[in-house]
């Protein structure tokens, strides 16, 4: 999140609140989602639109969580870390200077980044989307052994994190609605008025708002919830926490003056100055979403894991598993009946409504268990884990793993309750069902279901493509590499047996795209049937995003150059063919610009790809102009400022915003749009009572 100096701590819009409530727990909040506001001052004028004859018109206001939270990890990648990386000091942002110190910089820095941050909190926190954390399996267990009430235990939990991070327990957010697994759709819209009146002043007539502070009014319509688990839906969701965790708690800092510090050992915190987490604030959060993904990954260990020869639910035993004797995996699609309690809602029944495994699923579920699998790690020979994640997972605040699950053998792990451990189980039970159900290595592809029984025969480009990024990381998670924000730093791994298959795995997919997949031109095919080859159709946008990211993941893991040039010759072609100048936005099908949350995601990553890895270095042979640096950023404005802003305020896909980019809240602004630009505050648009921060389909016209 952006930054501000520490000089001084001010919190006015923090809520002071008796913890001994035995209700407490209906109103602890993350405390870091929007902090800081009131600090910025008056933004500048936004963006002048002038009107052009394109739309970007709204197709519907269903929130796909997979597809949101999918694109909200590209887009935080896509932000503050990617212009960091290219020399931006981070200090200069400021959500109050619109298109400060350039365009490119505000849109990555500040509109990408934070529009993935609040997002998350939206679906965790503030909507109701899933089932509450009250009802989770660590919770209950730790309850249970403590003669407490769920949501006593809970309040005590927050309390015990706070303290970890130093941060004061009375200024906990009102009314949050924490979730332990989410839900695969709903309706963004909130069912009654945002409180806007102010709770606290701010600088130059800004003011912080009562919602900011009490979540109360952000609920969603639980009528209009697709009360479904899909892997890609929890799966998306526990990537965008895995990576916000990993940046709020890859640091430490002092109690005294919130000064950031890089941890130098695991006990640093024993030093009575210095706290878990980059900052108080920050560390709060990380410690919540921590909390969030511990019971999350207990859940579905236990809980979501199928047996398709018995049809029941079984729990996964990661190192003790073995996929050819038996398969138990994550089907594609589990419904929820409810307890009926509206206020700590839970399951009261599950039952498998499609039991097929979906590649889609399993790589958005190998990707966030790698990502959480560095974090929690506690490995005897991995030298390579921060010290700030050491001290996290050591007893206090979570458990630490029991010693033969970090010794170098595994034929003596036992069953563990543990986030490492727990997580472990769920990372390799997955990795070895891709192996064995989606990878067909006789062809060299990853095909796109399995019916339980046998694999199918069609390889989808973009999910091909997306699991060799998902593996990658895996790869480097497994053999002790930096992930996360650091997922492209080079370290001398462990070398395991997984890492290598999954390295074999990568390159022969790879090979596979290059030879079979691509044409005279540089566009690949969306698919592959075995036994009949390439799909016929038309190349689509999809495709072409998936098949550059897949072959720079290939690219990034084995620095084998062939793959770069492949990657870069798509991209390339995907630029000339597909991107329309007077649309400010690249074709997805035909002559059509059909965005959902998926390609919205996929495109941010394509740029990522680009300017950080395929663009034109002295060492190329050929220099191509769609791959300069400065054309790829004009592009990334471009699209951002079309597609995802839109060119009015009921147009383009980021629906809402609040102050984290811009739009602050001003005493007599009635307005609805502080800053000027073509995204409305959460109650002004999109409905009666406004909608949440977050990405909907649209299609993008001419000629209107």
């Amino acid at each position: 999140m952006t930054k501000v100096s520490t000089g001084e701590r001010k919190y006015p819009f923090r809520v002071v609140m008796s913890l001994g409530l035995a209700s407490v727990l209906a109103f602890l909040s993350g405390c870091g989602a929007a902090e800081q506001a009131a600090g910025t001052g008056q933004a500048e004028n936004g963006k002048t639109k002038e009107k052009q004859a394109v739309s970007v018109p709204v197709k519907d206001y269903t929130f796909d969580t997979a597809g949101n939270m999918f694109a909200y990890a590209e887009f935080e990648l896509s932000g503050e870390p990617m212009v960091e990386a290219l020399g931006l000091d981070l200090d200069v942002l400021d959500p109050a200077k619109v298109d400060k110190p350039s365009v490119f910089d505000y849109t990555a820095g500040i509109e990408s980044y934070e529009y993935s941050e609040e997002a998350m909190y939206e679906v965790v926190e503030k909507s109701g989307l899933g089932l509450h954390l009250v009802n989770a399996p660590v919770i209950k267990r730790l309850a249970q052994q403590a003669g407490k009430k769920e949501n006593e235990l809970l309040a005590q939990r927050f309390v015990e994190l706070a303290d970890t991070v130093g941060y004061a327990p009375e200024e906990i957010t009102r009314n949050m609605y924490p979730t332990f697994i989410e839900y695969s759709k709903g309706d963004p819209h909130y069912i009654q008025p945002v409180d806007t009146g102010k709770y606290a002043d701010g600088e130059n007539g800004t003011y912080i708002p009562k919602y900011q502070v009490d979540f109360a009014s952000l609920r969603w319509n639980r009528e209009k919830m697709d009360k479904t688990l899909t892997p890609a839906a929890y799966g998306a969701t526990f990537l965008k926490q895995a990576l916000w965790a990993g940046d709020f708690l890859g640091g430490t800092h002092k109690k005294d003056t919130d000064e950031e510090l890089e941890a130098k050992s695991s006990t640093d915190d024993k030093d009575p100055n210095i706290r878990l987490g980059v900052s108080s604030v920050d560390g709060m959060q990380g410690m919540i979403l921590a909390e969030q993904m511990w019971n999350k990954a207990s859940y579905i260990r236990d809980s979501l894991f199928y047996n398709s020869q018995t049809g029941k639910f079984e729990k996964a035993t990661g190192t003790a598993y073995d996929p050819k004797k038996q398969l138990v995996y994550l089907p594609h699609a589990v419904m929820v009946t409810e307890n009926g309690d509206k206020e700590y809602t839970n399951a009261q029944a599950l039952s498998v409504k499609d039991p097929r495994s979906i590649l889609k699923d399993q790589w958005l579920m190998l990707w966030p268990a790698a990502e959480f699998f560095s974090m929690t790690d506690q490995r005897e020979a991995n030298s390579n884990t921060n010290p700030a994640f050491r001290a996290v997972y050591d007893g206090k605040p979570f458990p630490a793993a029991p010693k033969q699950n970090v010794d170098s053998r595994t034929d003596n792990d036992v069953a563990g309750n543990d986030p490492f451990s727990v997580n472990r189980d769920i990372l390799l039970q997955v990795f070895k069902n891709i192996e064995v159900m989606h990878w067909n290595g006789k062809e060299g592809v990853f095909v796109t279901e399995h019916d339980g029984k046998q694999q199918g025969q069609h390889m989808d480009t973009f999910d091909a493509g997306y699991t060799l990024e998902s593996l990658r990381i895996f790869q480097r998670a497994i053999d002790g590499l930096p992930v996360g924000y650091a997922s492209g730093d080079d370290a001398k791994g462990l070398g395991t047996e997984e890492g290598k298959a999954a390295l074999a795995m990568i390159r022969k997919q790879a090979d596979f795209l290059i030879a079979n997949m691509m044409d005279e031109s540089g566009l690949v095919a969306n698919g592959w049937t075995i036994g009949k080859g390439k799909d016929p159709e038309a190349p689509t946008l999809m495709a072409q995003t998936g098949a550059i990211r897949g072959l720079t993941a290939a690219f990034l893991a084995t620095k084998d150059e062939k793959y770069r040039d492949a990657a870069r010759k798509i991209y390339v072609a995907m630029d000339k063919k597909m991107w329309d100048p007077e649309a400010k936005a690249y074709k997805t099908s035909g002559d059509k610009y059909e965005y959902d949350a998926f390609t919205a995601g996929a495109v941010s990553g394509a740029f990522r790809m680009a300017i950080a890895s395929l663009h034109n270095v002295a060492s190329d042979k050929e220099k191509l102009p769609e791959l300069e640096r400065k054309t790829v950023i004009s592009r990334y404005v471009d699209f951002y400022d079309r597609v995802i802003d839109g060119p009015a305020l009921d147009q383009g896909m980021q629906v809402s915003e609040f102050w984290d980019t811009g739009d602050f809240y001003k005493e007599g602004d009635k307005s609805g749009n502080t800053d000027g630009d073509n995204v409305p505050q959460i109650q002004a648009g999109h409905g009666q009572h406004g909608i949440a921060p977050v990405l909907v389909p649209v299609e993008v016209k001419k000629g209107n």
